[in-house]
């Protein structure tokens, strides 16, 4: 009997120890597109549509997303935020709660935990840069803190400091209703991202690892012969 019981509590033990070791699935998808009205600070002289949608986690809205996500890996991906804020005054007492739509910053979405962080990028403005991903790189043009610096920006998910920071000139004005430059383009082997502030401006950098090296139009000839 002694035996038996043992055996029987050995069991158990097994049996609870792979329910308790098996991860749990979590699904994460997306929901239906609505379109909702942005206006442009700082005057919001100018209000453009967006569509947005909710990112659900096991069928619970966690988060507003614009765009469409980028895959990182077969496990990871990213996709802009989109958030309401309250936009009444401390005078506005008896009316009702003025929420105004916000374009925010970037999103890291593992579909295995179904765990979601904020990706810091650096010198991101949610109004004037506009990201270009590549893997696990994103590209974009950076905006000082004072809104007067442009900057070429290439930075990698994990990483803390950027792996390119290079001055792109003065910014433009405060008036500008979306990214101050176009979103940068990437090539492949060998991998580089071009960045045009303007039309007279043409910036092409070579990203090797985790640092990144101008390329000048003889280099750039060179590799193209190469291949």
């Amino acid at each position: 009997m002694h035996r038996f019981v043992s055996a029987t509590l050995f069991s158990l033990v097994l049996l609870s120890s792979g329910a308790l070791g098996a991860a749990k699935a979590h699904v994460v998808s997306f929901g239906k597109w609505s379109t909702i009205k942005w206006c442009v600070e700082p005057n919001e002289s100018k209000c453009l549509d967006l569509k947005v949608r909710a990112l659900y986690v096991d069928g619970r809205a966690r988060e507003s997303t614009l765009g469409s996500p980028h895959e990182v890996t077969d496990r990871l991906f990213v996709v802009r935020r989109a958030f309401r804020v309250n936009d009444s005054l401390p005078g506005d007492k008896g009316a009702a709660t003025g929420w105004v739509w916000q374009r925010g910053g970037w999103l890291l979405v593992d579909r295995i935990t179904g765990r979601i962080s904020s990706i810091a990028l650096p010198e991101f403005d949610s109004y004037y840069s506009a990201v270009s991903w590549y893997r696990d790189y994103a590209a974009y043009c950076g905006v000082s803190d004072d809104g007067k610096k442009l900057f070429a920006i290439v930075f990698q998910v994990g990483r803390r400091k950027p792996v390119l920071k290079k001055a792109l000139g003065d910014a433009g004005g405060d008036d500008a209703p979306d990214s101050e430059c176009p979103a940068p383009g990437w090539e492949r082997r060998p991998i580089r991202v071009t960045f045009e502030p303007d039309e007279n401006q043409k910036f092409t950098y070579s990203v090797r690892g985790h640092a990144a090296d101008l390329v000048n139009d003889d280099e750039g000839e060179e590799e193209k012969a190469a291949q």
